[in-house]
């Protein structure tokens, strides 16, 4: 087959309708329901503002420059993670496929997070708020209308979310009965991302300008509100006046880092895919500024509006901001709506948090799903097609295999099984496939060829600085991030919950359904190189070696697999209407 013929066959790659569009998508998917639980959880935790300074740095030499090189990656190869890895360097191709892997994981239980939101935003529109008062039917004896940090007694908020909405059973062995309220708004859920991504990019780019911006407009609200309350200043100075001494604990540093890049999304895959559909000459660097300051800001504006509600929770309870009973995603679900139930207007600002968490959920939320939908459309377009018929259709079939392993989160014992899966596929997984990902692109495929790459594509080089930070800076802290990230490594718990040994393996299981595709990948690719294992390995590091003879151009010019001539590679991709160059797997 010819390359033309090949050209002919292949789809032709869609792109944004108008730059914005990608940049706004961008900006949906790197900011999401972290910002507004995580961050505030993790500057409360690291002594308010002393969590500021290794965050403000890391996302300076960690976050830009990593996500610099994502962007370049996707919008020069055309592909979705799995084709672009393969390409740059195919002996850890097996990189791409832990991404799409991680985030189909992920996107099965993050959804469950929506459908909490949506239960929540429902039950806003009653007078008064359902745990407003401990005088409902799913109440205990220990219940109290009155904020307290006695481990003997629960707030009417505590008992909302724990007894009402979830019915929790009091551990992972006991499965208990599908929640059927809980079920019907995860079917809503999904069916709410279907309708945003079923037309690809064209859907999506219409989605975001509402569901990216829209946030801001109810947290700058949120914002005016809460700080006019009483109390609310302590809280924001607690937020934003350092405790000096916590920045000698490398927890707070290693937390930092992890947070810059679980918010941003390097490793996942969703922003690697949505910049190649980018036009190819698209300006890489202005859309990589913008996505990971407005990240940044937008985790730093959360703040604001968590801590000044802190500050009037801490007034309520005449107790110090530091004293506060604050634990992970119960920030969102139990503390918060506890103050709202304070407030003047309490249904008015339920209703719209809540939306707001539907907003940010769900931009984050098909930006997985599109990982997923875009490599196995890379890699199986015609048997897809003439499978589904249209690619519609396939969208619909990868969502409902998701909702179908969503279930297990819908039921009593949902809680643990959602603590689960996030313990393992959040923090464990992630932190290997963020470092092989550095490791095949900075240093296999190499940061003089990322380089030619850029000018080739915006007619300018990276500067020194972030050629730095991708030779040297980037690969050393992600590898202490990671050792860190093993040596302090705690087993899965929910509240004082600990998870059994069984569970714990369950666990390990889901974090390997990602990772284990590394080594595979590795040992495929090794097997399917022809010559000696020395032969092997030398080609299975150059990039292009995996691409089909008769498509690539650097073939045409008779050269040796071991040492490809770049230059001669990369202007077959100079031109955004070529479609890139295919990867055999």
């Amino acid at each position: 087959m010819t390359q033309g013929a090949a050209m002919e066959q292949e789809p032709s790659r869609p792109t944004w309708s108008r730059q914005i569009e990608f940049t706004l998508a961008g900006i949906g998917c790197a900011v999401g329901l972290g910002n507004v639980w995580r961050f505030p959880y993790l500057c409360y935790r690291s002594g308010g503002g002393a969590f500021l300074v290794p965050y403000l740095l890391m996302l300076v030499v960690l976050g830009i420059p990593l996500l610099y090189m994502e962007l370049t990656v996707g919008q020069y190869t055309r592909r979705g993670p799995v084709h672009a890895l393969a390409t740059v360097c195919p002996l850890l191709k097996g990189v791409g496929v832990a991404s799409v892997a991680i985030s189909f994981i992920m996107c099965t239980y993050y959804n469950i997070v929506i459908t909490w939101a949506l239960y929540y935003l429902f039950s806003s529109f009653q007078a008064p708020l359902p745990w407003q008062s401990c005088n409902n039917t799913w109440n205990t004896p220990n219940c109290t209308n009155h904020p307290t940090n006695s481990s003997y007694s629960s707030t009417a908020s505590q008992e909302f979310f724990r007894h009402r909405m979830l019915d929790q059973t009091s551990g992972v062995e006991e499965a208990g009965t599908l929640r059927w309220e809980l079920f019907l708004i995860l079917v809503l859920a999904w069916i709410l991302i279907y309708l945003c991504i079923f037309k690809g990019v064209k859907s999506t780019g219409k989605v975001v300008y509402f569901t990216a911006l829209f946030p801001y407009v109810i947290l700058i609200a949120l914002l005016i509100n809460n700080v006019q309350l009483p109390g609310a200043l302590d809280g924001i100075s607690f937020f934003i006046v350092p405790e000096w001494d916590k920045l000698l604990s490398v927890e707070v540093w290693v937390n930092a880092a992890a947070q810059i890049f679980n918010s941003i999304g390097i490793g996942f895959g969703s922003l690697l895919a949505m910049s190649s559909y980018n036009s190819f000459n698209n300006n890489v660097l202005k859309d990589t500024l913008f996505i990971s300051v407005t990240n940044s800001l937008t985790s730093i504006l959360a703040g604001f509006v968590i801590f000044s509600a802190f500050g009037y929770m801490s007034y309520l309870q005449g107790i110090p901001v530091h004293k506060l009973a604050v634990d992970g995603p119960g920030l969102v679900f139990v503390v918060y709506p506890q103050a709202f139930a304070n407030m003047p207007v309490a249904q008015l600002w339920a209703v719209m948090f809540f939306f707001m968490l539907l907003c940010l959920g769900l931009d984050s939320e098909f930006a997985m799903v599109e990982v997923m939908v875009t490599s196995l459309m890379d890699e199986f377009y015609h048997r897809l097609i003439k499978v589904f018929k249209r690619k519609e259709l396939f969208v619909l079939a990868v969502c409902g295999v998701a909702l179908l392993l969503g279930i297990p989160c819908v039921m009593q014992v949902g809680i643990y099984v959602f603590q689960l899966m996030d313990h393992y596929t959040a923090i464990v997984s992630i932190m290997f496939l963020a470092f092989f990902e550095i490791i095949a692109i900075c240093w296999c495929y190499g940061v003089k060829r990322l380089s030619n790459n850029l000018e080739e594509m915006t007619g300018r080089k990276p500067n020194i600085f972030f050629r730095f930070c991708w030779l040297i800076v980037d690969p050393v802290l992600i590898t202490v991030i990671l050792i860190f990230s093993v040596i302090q490594f705690k087993p899965a718990r929910y509240e004082n919950y600990v998870f059994p040994p069984w569970a714990q393996g369950v666990g390990w299981i889901i974090a390997l359904a990602s990772i284990i595709w590394i080594p595979l990948a590795a040992v495929h690719t090794l097997w399917v190189l022809p010559g000696s294992f020395t032969q092997k390995l030398k080609q299975s590091i150059t990039p292009f070696t995996l691409n089909d003879k008769s498509k690539s151009p650097y073939y045409e010019r008779g050269g040796s697999v071991g040492q490809p001539d770049v230059a001669v590679v990369c202007s077959s991709m100079s031109l955004p209407e070529k479609p890139p160059l295919e990867t055999n797997l």
